[in-house]
């Protein structure tokens, strides 16, 4: 599955990029720091993640909706490391799709597979949470 096809990108500035109105998810994928790296452990997945620890946090909470067990976020590099050979080497590779996260995006930077598997957790998430927002706003799917 293609990661655009669930996620739809940011709109896109002047200079081609996409559209990320977080001043401080801009200042983390412009900087060269291993500090704007923080690592998402999801199920049996390590993932490596780009963006402001709000909308990294927001997207792990979203996506720990879909998992068995908690979603983790770490700021610094896990004791085990990266199992997946392209997870390890996806740094290095310049297609880090932005993921928007409400008015800021994060960028995974894991391998074509594991992208694709994150972004449905994501998606899956938000419908999830949505579901559960309208059924509580509205009351009609509780009993007595």
């Amino acid at each position: 599955m293609n990661v655009s096809s669930r996620i739809r990108a940011p709109p896109e500035s002047s200079e081609g990029r996409p559209a990320v109105h977080c001043e401080a998810c801009r200042a983390a994928f412009e900087s060269e720091s291993r500090q704007a790296v923080s690592f998402l452990l999801l199920d049996q997945l390590t993932i490596p993640a780009i963006g402001c620890a709000e909308h990294v946090e927001r997207f792990s909470s979203v996506c720990g909706l879909t998992s068995e067990d908690t979603a983790d976020l770490l700021d610094h590099h896990p004791a085990g490391g990266i199992s997946c050979p392209g997870c390890r080497l996806a740094p290095h590779s310049s297609a880090r799709p932005l993921i928007p996260v409400q008015d800021g995006a994060i960028m995974l930077m894991a391998c074509p597979n594991h992208q694709s598997e994150i972004v449905q957790r994501y998606q899956t998430g938000l419908e999830t949470q949505q579901f559960l927002s309208s059924s509580v706003g509205s009351g009609s799917n509780l009993s007595p």
